[in-house]
């Protein structure tokens, strides 16, 4: 029984040191409406152009209410920033993205994290939302990288050259110097 609870410990610890160093140093998803109020008010007045990067997503198992808690304080944060941003909200362009992708079925360690494929999010002033934009497939055995994860069919890099060069002019010559080998794509957003 001591052994048992020991071991129980020792994978608990390893679990705490794998989310750790997942996450970069990243803030954790509690943190993120207060930072984002921080960001919003530094590029409302000095700053085009800012990233925060938030740890917290590499969920192996019990992934449901973590996942709610960071999907909820992922949208406080979002509607905080609008807020700081005030009037500049309306030139404004967010982009919410993941290259951690997640599986339709559970892994090794009861989780549906380190899967393909996963989603892009753009808000903002002078964007056209309210719809889903990019390519898009039927989900079902067929269409499932390896038979568990979504696959990759909108690239994040083509869809941010895509934004950049509407959004501040870039030519295709500047967009392969930050995207290299990613064809800019054009999704109507802008």
């Amino acid at each position: 029984m001591v052994e048992g609870l020991e071991l129980r410990k020792d994978v608990a610890k390893e679990f705490e040191r794998e989310q750790y160093e997942a996450n970069r140093n990243a803030i954790s998803p509690q943190g993120f409406e207060l930072e984002a109020q921080r960001m919003g008010r530094m590029m409302r007045e000095r700053f085009g152009l800012g990233f925060i990067d938030v740890g917290g997503w590499d969920t192996h198992v019990n992934k449901a209410p973590t996942l709610n808690g960071n999907l909820d304080n992922l949208g406080k944060g979002l509607a905080a920033f609008a807020k700081e941003m005030s009037s500049v909200w309306r030139r404004t362009i967010v982009v919410v993205l993941s290259e951690f992708g997640r599986t339709f079925r559970e892994n090794g360690t009861r989780g549906t994290d380190h899967g393909h494929g996963s989603v892009t999010w753009v808000l903002g002033g002078p964007v056209k939302g309210k719809r889903i934009a990019g390519e898009q497939v039927v989900v079902g055995r067929e269409s499932l990288f390896q038979d568990r994860d979504f696959p990759v069919i909108n690239e994040y890099r083509s869809l941010l050259g895509g934004l950049f060069r509407r959004f501040y002019g870039l030519s295709d010559a500047h967009l392969e110097r930050v995207f290299p080998k990613a064809k800019a794509r054009e999704l109507g957003l802008l």
